[in-house]
């Protein structure tokens, strides 16, 4: 099957990354430090977008970046996009081919601002309007439904925020040390620490979980008939939670409604009641304790839970959890933690009967203006 051999890609897809992609994002990193950029907007569609969340997060918490989603919808329908001539303007699009996006990244080149491909496509429309072009180095991706090339994604977003600190972005020694540009005017911003090792570990990673295949596909054998669910995550793991939602609508057809745990919190809980299904990720971090009091709250409440998590401790409060491979640092969990996810939607359509290669009414390529 077409989507499960593209998942059992995903190691050797970043091995591939960290070997080849590090003169562009070096190149990107030495432009953002040179011009004193401070702000980034990140335009994408889809589960590309899910990767400018992630975006968000490590540029924002390793670099002392701000770092906006763009709305290719204020220039594409509107005709008037936001000031760019100032900012770092990335394009993120596995087939480089949607209109919205490539517009944004046009509107920035025009103004002037140092502008960005991320594509699986080196000769799309995308890479062809953007200054900087990063391939994602993923091979053809056959299937509807992406995966190896998200996991591309946010592996180029970690190797961009490793450059930048390598360039001084984000690094400094105390209140208002500008040394590292991004950091703020009165930002501390940690010391200089090496990500490489973390990085060159993760495909290992990946190759321990596309290998323990055979459990993920019993517990999604115990979730037949999932119609409908919240899928939960704070912190770095938001854009996890998007994701695996956004792979269970398009693999599996189940109405998932992803939220941020805080969010759900405000209002959505109280929908909540015996039974109702709830899917969390919670991975080591700052907010993890938070995470593990708000699974624990909702199986009191009577929910229905599966967990995918590094922590035991976690894995022990719910009957049914995907296992994450511990040891991975929190800024590049997510890049671990969507392929349990991912294959748990696969095996959940397989279970339920359905095709997961021909999802109904979706096409690879959304041509969004």
């Amino acid at each position: 099957m077409t989507v499960r051999s593209e998942l059992g890609e995903s190691g050797a897809v970043v091995r591939r990354l960290i070997a080849t992609a590090g003169p562009a994002v070096d190149a990107i990193a030495a432009v953002v430090a040179e011009r004193r950029i401070d702000f980034v907007m990140v335009a994408a569609r889809g589960t590309s977008d899910h990767a400018a969340i992630y975006a968000q997060y490590v540029l924002g918490e390793r670099n002392g970046l701000a770092v906006g989603l763009a709305a290719p919808s204020l220039a594409s329908i509107y005709g008037r996009g936001p000031r760019l001539d100032r900012a770092l303007v990335i394009g993120i699009s596995q087939s480089g081919r949607s209109p919205d996006v490539v517009g944004v990244i046009e509107d920035g080149r025009r103004q002037g601002a140092a502008t960005v491909a991320i594509t699986n496509d080196p000769e799309s429309p995308l890479a062809a309007a953007a200054g900087t072009v990063v391939g994602l180095e993923a091979g053809p991706e056959l299937a509807v439904a992406a995966t190896k090339t998200y996991v591309a994604e946010l592996t180029v977003v970690a190797l961009l925020s490793e450059a930048l600190r390598r360039a001084g972005v984000g690094v400094g020694s105390g209140a208002g040390d500008r040394s590292g540009v991004g950091a703020g005017s009165g930002a501390v911003r940690p010391a200089t620490t090496d990500g490489s090792a973390d990085l060159a570990a993760l495909p290992a990673t990946l190759d321990t979980i596309v290998a323990d295949d055979s459990s993920i596909a019993a517990v999604a054998g115990r979730w037949i008939g999932l119609g409908r669910c919240a899928v939960l995550a704070r912190g770095y793991q938001y854009a996890t939670a998007r994701e695996w939602a956004l792979k269970l609508k398009e693999i599996a057809g189940v109405a998932a409604d992803p939220y941020s745990a805080a969010d759900f919190e405000h209002g959505p809980i109280a929908m909540i009641g015996s039974g109702f299904p709830v899917l969390a990720i919670a991975t080591d971090g700052p907010a993890l304790a938070g995470m593990a009091d708000l699974i624990g709250r909702l199986r009191d409440l009577g929910a229905d839970l599966l967990v995918a998590s590094d922590s035991a401790e976690i894995r022990a409060l719910v009957r049914d959890a995907l296992t994450i491979p511990s040891g991975t640092p929190e800024w590049l969990a997510p890049i671990a933690s969507i392929v349990p996810c991912q294959l748990f939607a696969y095996h959940l359509a397989l279970a339920e009967g359905r095709d997961p290669e021909a999802p109904p009414n979706l096409r690879k390529v959304t041509l969004t203006r």
